[in-house]
């Protein structure tokens, strides 16, 4: 994959950062959740690179979840396994929306499916070897923790803590998410 130089040069000169804590994945019930992903996102292209997509919050996990499930017909009614994580990141990147907004991304677009310019980002930034991204939910106020584990500089260490059943549809009326098999 080719990047940008004007790109690579903004993200490069963004402050990198160590983070440690808690994240959360929300997953099928049998999935193994520290399995990463070469399927795409927003923010990897297909086939480009492994990822793992988590949530600084509970809800936030669930939102991304419940968004993508909803999205399918018929839609999914069995449980979701809620995981907690422990992770710690050597060199992370941290966008705000302002950094999205003078990357080329609009709030209006970061809501919608298409993630042409997210995955651009997201390659860009695993080219350059930062083993994770802190980037704002686009279902959830609060921030989103990507790793990649293909990254050359992939220094996380990741656990699982503990795990959960949850209802998502239950949980996605509970918070109006979910109207007529549609995320609202």
């Amino acid at each position: 994959m080719i990047h940008e130089s004007d790109l690579l040069d903004k993200l490069d000169g963004l402050p990198k950062e160590h983070y440690s804590g808690k994240v959360f994945r929300a997953t099928r019930k049998s999935l193994d959740p520290l399995l990463t992903s070469r399927s795409g996102g927003r923010w990897m292209p297909s086939g480009v690179a492994a990822v793992l997509y988590t949530s600084l919050q509970r809800e936030g996990a669930l939102a991304e979840i419940s968004f993508h499930w909803s999205q399918w017909n018929p839609r999914p009614s069995k449980t979701a396994a809620l995981h907690t994580l422990e992770v710690v990141t050597d060199r992370t990147l941290k966008l705000v929306r302002t950094d999205l907004q003078a990357l080329g991304v609009s709030d209006a677009s970061y809501q919608q499916v298409n993630h042409s310019r997210t995955q651009q980002i997201g390659a860009a930034i695993e080219f350059l070897g930062f083993d994770g991204l802190i980037a704002p939910s686009a279902r959830w106020d609060c921030d989103n923790l990507i790793l990649f584990a293909d990254s050359a500089n992939f220094g996380a260490s990741l656990q699982v803590v503990s795990a959960e059943e949850v209802d998502w549809i239950q949980w996605a009326e509970e918070k109006g998410l979910l109207q007529d098999n549609e995320f609202g």
